[in-house]
């Protein structure tokens, strides 16, 4: 029996072991490590929802005269005028025509309607403020409403990289003139451009022998 090959095997095989156990064991702590970092980072969100939630019914509160209603999504909302003769609210598919403001929650304006106007929003096929987004598919024509947004809903970590900052809960005032089907929108695009296209001349042009 040739010892010397079984014992340098049996080397070989205990090296190789012991290197996929450290290997386990470096891995170990890395995955322990994600898990923490995981829950304290659902932790500091849950703090930040809170707060901002606070800081939401805090202006609700200070506001007694104003009935808001809070959404499924999050956030609140108050009518300023409403119709209650459509039942008809925007969907995918349509196009809103609709002016909007935004504030903080102390009410100084970030950006003014002016500044804004106006919105064409193809309902669903654009990227807008997410609470925008879900809050123009519960308006009616003619309607303004008032939203309260946290910043989830809102800019969220990054803000808007202008004047809106990180983390920012917002106000935002919208009127919805009207909405349309897209297919109707699209021709009455088509039939504008058509009218704003050059004439073309109806005379004869002039040949150049009658010029002699």
């Amino acid at each position: 029996m040739n010892y010397p090959k079984i014992f340098a095997s049996a080397i070989v095989l205990a090296v190789l072991v012991s290197s996929c156990k450290q290997h386990e064991d470096t891995r170990r702590p890395v995955s322990i490590s994600s898990g923490t970092f995981m829950k304290k980072s659902i932790e500091r969100n849950k703090k930040l929802v809170a707060t901002e939630e606070q800081q939401i019914k805090a202006v609700i509160k200070n506001n007694p005269k104003i009935k808001y209603i809070a959404s499924a999504k999050g956030y609140w909302y108050a009518y300023e005028n409403q119709n209650i003769t459509d039942t008809i609210t925007p969907k995918k598919g349509d196009v809103a025509f609709f002016d909007y403001e935004i504030k903080d929650l102390k009410g100084n304006i970030i950006y003014s309607e002016m500044e804004l106007r106006p919105q064409t929003y193809f309902v669903d096929k654009q990227e807008i403020m997410m609470g925008l987004r879900d809050g123009i598919k519960l308006m009616h024509k003619n309607e303004t409403v008032t939203f309260l947004f946290p910043s989830h809903m809102a800019y969220g970590y990054h803000g808007d990289e202008k004047r809106i900052g990180t983390n920012q809960s917002l106000i935002c005032t919208v009127t919805l003139h009207n909405f349309v089907p897209e297919t109707a929108y699209r021709k009455q695009m088509e039939a504008r451009a058509s009218k704003t296209e050059v004439p073309k001349p109806t005379t004869p042009a002039i040949k150049k022998d009658s010029l002699n």
